[in-house]
């Protein structure tokens, strides 16, 4: 296992000084990235935060079995967060100072829900930031994402899907009903801790690391495990 495999490994086992060692070390990656985007009415050092969730959050997300090079998973993680800061941004107008904080009080609960293996308080981000929960709120509220059609909802093979790819399915309801019968009886016919990985992972977007910390197992085994029913369903399918 190499160094980057290894310091993932442990920032999903809760290590935060390897998960801060991982973005230092692709400060550089951030920043190559963030130069495609310069000269469209924002900072560089704001595209560089917002790039900085999209790397956090392919640490986070980034599946040791994988046979690519982190980077090459990095890369579309870091330029689709970018790419929504700047589709969403503008249709509400906030003052710069709310917005930074807003940035910054996003990457905190991030980084927060990833070493607490849940969602922070609003006292716990006001905490890591050093200001007050009223103006974390302000910010977190100023900052919400507005719904639009192009809003992302879900990620299929890697790939975001947003409400007007949902709008455009052509699927007919009779189809839907059949799908979700099917669907329904593969996950009852999965062991009890086989239907809750793939319960947890596919419809409470939970990742590896909380749950193989709740089933006190490794997050490589609920990879492997992972791996291994959905082969079994797709079989049965």
């Amino acid at each position: 296992m190499d160094e980057t495999m290894r310091l993932i490994q442990m920032a999903h086992e809760g290590d935060k000084a390897a998960r801060d060692r991982l973005v230092e070390e692709n400060i550089g990656l951030i920043w190559s990235i963030v130069r495609r985007f310069c000269g469209r009415g924002h900072e560089p050092e704001d595209l560089f935060q917002i790039g900085s969730i999209g790397l956090i959050k392919a640490i986070d997300k980034f599946d040791l079995s994988y046979e690519v090079r982190f980077s090459t998973y990095a890369v579309p993680m870091i330029t689709g967060e970018i790419k929504r800061f700047l589709r969403d941004d503008g249709m509400i107008k906030v003052s710069r100072s709310v917005k930074e904080l807003g940035v910054k009080a996003g990457a905190a609960r991030e980084s927060l829900s990833s070493s607490l293996g849940r969602e922070p308080t609003i006292e716990e981000i006001a905490g890591e930031l050093k200001v007050s929960r009223e103006e974390v709120a302000a910010s977190l509220e100023a900052g919400a994402e507005v719904e639009s059609l192009y809003r992302t909802v879900n990620r299929n093979d890697g790939q975001d899907l947003c409400l007007m790819d949902r709008l455009e399915e052509k699927e007919d309801e009779e189809e839907k009903l059949v799908n979700r019968m099917v669907l329904k009886e593969l996950l009852m016919e999965l062991e009890p801790k086989e239907r809750e990985i793939i319960v947890r992972r596919y419809f409470c977007n939970q990742t590896q690391s909380v749950i193989a910390a709740d089933l006190e197992i490794s997050q490589v085994q609920v990879s492997r495990l992972e791996k291994k029913i959905l082969k079994q369903m797709r079989e049965k399918l």
